[in-house]
């Protein structure tokens, strides 16, 4: 008996040409050579497997399961893939290279020595840690209460003091005529009204992320928003996420079981085998991976409401440590049932009136809400070298554990202090070099007191240097208390408020706590806004505090990223300011999995330009073009100017015009110049003289058909 080498290429035959024509041909287009070879071969099979049935054209990024391949599907291709290149495969080939991609990438690496990228392939060192490398903030996404979906958002509502809630949503089954009543003793009532819901928390897209209607029906809405958060993190960052297949990119999610769907064994037939990974809460994390084909560690952690800090604490441990190379973090919580409500009603825990009144003699209780965050996190210098713009940096973070307090739920105010204290130290900073403190404050008569005096005690002392308290707020006293994404909420808030320079008001705040002495430190209240003014010419730099109900806390110091101003001739587009004006025109790119999300991106991409009339056309064409995913469904909008580009939108966006057909997916595109009359006359060498990459690719297929012609192409055109 022979044991397989490890390549999982094990027997070579002779080799046949098609190994030969590869191995002449350019990196790039002998991956793509491979990647039709795969896509040509799976459809040959699934017609052999289903005759009857019509096969569309295949996303070479999706499974093979997911394409409709079963087990004897998947040996036939490996018998027909072998034929092809001459290597007899081994049948586990398709499970460890799972999509039509990446068998493609692993055949060009095995037979030919290139990388996924077309390059040369070449062992790369893992890297290796370095604490001094701080961690920054590229990209954000989140879905929050008053109908929240970006950070912008998000600081639209807290700059202008708004307060959103909203009655109990009717789309999830509740029975809200028996779940309300005013006796706070009865059992599986409760009596608040209203508190902060994600809109559209029932919805989701399926077929964009290539789930079955089952199997997104057994998903508990926190995965789902987390695939939809993520994606728009990713690109906010200016990443495509098709390009992170296989990369070292973590995740790490903070949530909670959320009682979604019924039992396992009481749940429906066909919902049933879907409800084991979609009520998991480590899927809530793998999902994430799984889906984008991520290879770096992925963590959920249930520490309760300090989860999202927690798994951004892990996020920069795994970044300085070379775990990861880049990172996706935050948390998610959406509550299916009511369980949450009419247990702390039991307690007489929540505010009646459903306000949070953080640090206020009014407090009265806290209101719970839902929410999802995701930063996408990595190393200064990587995000720098990379070309992504850094929206904030984490200079620290800790975590520690309240232990034996007065109480299994009783906060631990030495606690507290400690794991601010190790935040610090972390960062390298002293308290009077933090300006503010984005805290927990959840609004309760026993939390709040016990928080402001463990802020007092460390971020409140040695301030006279600083010359200014330390300012203290609460998202919560905005939206509600979001649970386990509570942390990355807060996080997001003060990012924000770096950026604009704006410490915002902390709301319903009557007069502040009686049952704190503010007296033994610096730290006030933010009654009102303010403007962040830097001390001493030193970055803006704020904390931020979570605490779990079992006693983990958690804290992270956020600051000010420096301010990058590139030369001229560093503008990403390549144009100075003064070039703009003499572009001729402008084209905006925009994709889609189908014709009705084609018309909503064109929508959602006119409603954002509409309200965002300084930024420049061109601008907005180049972030189109490199910083978005390439959908199989496209447009393109042509115009001289941004008034042209609008109209072109609107009448798209609203129906107009008829939607184009969707590109082949990764077709190859040609130039085709199919005669020469008088509507023709000069198009090619037009173009030749105009743009020099088209001319030297013409120059290359003059040269090809010169032995096979007796006539120059150069001449005929």
């Amino acid at each position: 008996m022979m044991n397989e080498p490890e390549s999982g290429l094990p027997e070579q035959t002779e080799q046949p040409d098609l190994v030969r024509r590869l191995a002449e041909a350019p990196p790039a287009e002998a991956l793509d050579t491979l990647r039709r070879l795969v896509l040509d071969h799976s459809v040959e099979v699934l017609r052999a497997a289903r005759p009857d049935s019509a096969t569309a054209a295949l996303d070479p990024g999706r499974a093979f399961r997911d394409l409709g391949l079963d087990s004897v599907a998947l040996v036939g291709l490996v018998t027909s893939l072998s034929a092809a290149t001459g290597r007899k495969l081994p049948a586990r080939i398709l499970f460890d290279h799972p999509t039509p991609e990446a068998i493609a990438r692993h055949l060009g690496a095995e037979l030919l020595g290139i990388d996924a990228a077309g390059a040369s392939a070449a062992v790369v060192p893992r890297a290796g840690a370095d604490s001094d490398d701080p961690v920054a903030v590229v990209g954000i996404g989140c879905r929050l209460p008053g109908g929240v979906t970006s950070p912008e958002e998000l600081w639209e509502l807290v700059s202008e003091g708004r307060h959103t809630i909203s009655g109990f949503p009717e789309d999830r089954g509740w029975d809200l005529a028996r779940l309300f009543d005013p006796d706070t003793s009865k059992p599986g009532t409760t009596y608040a009204q209203e508190a902060g819901f994600v809109e559209g928390a029932a919805e989701f897209d399926a077929d964009f992320f290539g789930i079955s209607p089952r199997e997104a029906l057994a998903m508990d809405p926190q995965q789902r928003l987390l695939l939809e958060v993520s994606w728009e993190a990713f690109e906010r960052a200016g990443i495509d996420p098709g390009t992170l297949h296989g990369s070292s990119t973590g995740v790490f999610v903070g949530a909670e079981q959320q009682e979604y769907g019924p039992r396992l064994d009481e749940a429906a037939a066909g919902v049933d085998g879907y409800l084991v990974t979609g009520n998991a809460l480590s899927v809530a994390a793998g999902r994430v991976s799984y889906h984008y084909g991520l290879n770096g560690p992925a963590y959920a952690v249930d520490t309760a409401c300090s989860g999202s800090l927690v798994a951004l604490h892990l996020a920069m441990q795994a970044l300085r440590s070379g775990e990861c190379s880049l990172a996706l973090a935050g948390g998610a919580a959406v509550l299916s049932r009511p369980g949450t409500f009419t247990a702390f009603s039991r307690q007489r825990a929540l505010a009646p009136d459903g306000r949070c009144k953080a640090f206020a003699a009014a407090a009265d209780g806290t209101q719970f809400a839902e929410g999802v965050g995701l930063v996408v996190l990595e190393r200064l210098s990587d995000a720098r070298r990379n070309g992504h713009r850094v929206l904030a940096v984490l200079r620290g973070s800790a975590v520690n554990q309240d232990g034996a307090s007065n109480g299994l739920t009783a906060p631990s105010g030495i606690a507290q202090q400690q794991v601010i204290r190790s935040a610090l130290a972390d960062a390298g900073l002293s308290a009077a070099e933090v300006d503010a403190v984005e805290a927990h404050g959840t609004g309760t008569t026993l939390g709040d007191p016990i928080e402001a005096h463990a802020l007092l005690a460390t971020y409140g002392q040695g301030r006279d240097a600083a010359g200014a308290p330390l300012w203290l707020g609460s998202l919560k006293s905005n939206i509600g208390h979001t649970q386990a994404a509570a942390g990355v909420a807060g996080v997001i808030k003060m990012v924000m408020a770096l950026r604009h320079g704006v410490l915002p008001k902390t709301l319903h705040v009557d007069a502040p706590s009686d049952q704190v002495d503010w007296s033994a430190g610096a730290v006030e209240l933010l009654t009102e806004s303010l403007p962040w003014e830097r001390v001493d010419g030193r970055p803006r730099r704020a904390g931020i505090s979570s605490f779990g109900v079992s006693g983990t806390n958690a804290h992270l110091i956020v600051e000010e990223a420096e301010e990058e101003l590139p030369a001229v001739d560093e503008h990403p587009d390549g144009l100075a300011d003064e070039d703009l004006a003499a572009v001729p025109a402008v084209p905006w790119v925009i994709s889609a999995r189908n014709q009705a999300a084609l018309r909503d991106q064109a929508a959602r991409l006119l409603s954002y330009v509409e309200s965002h009339t300084t930024d420049h056309p061109v601008h907005v064409g180049y972030s189109l073009a490199t910083t978005r995913a390439r959908l199989p469904h496209r447009a393109v909008f042509v115009g001289r100017d941004g008034a042209e580009l609008r109209a072109g939108l609107a009448a798209f966006a609203h129906g107009a015009e008829a939607p184009p057909q969707p590109l082949p997916v990764r077709g190859k595109v040609a130039f085709v110049f199919p005669g020469q009359g008088t509507q023709w006359v000069g198009m090619g060498a037009r173009l030749a003289r105009e743009s020099s990459v088209f001319a030297a690719r013409l120059g290359e297929c003059a040269e090809a058909l010169a032995p096979l012609v007796d006539w120059s192409l150069w001449d005929v055109l």
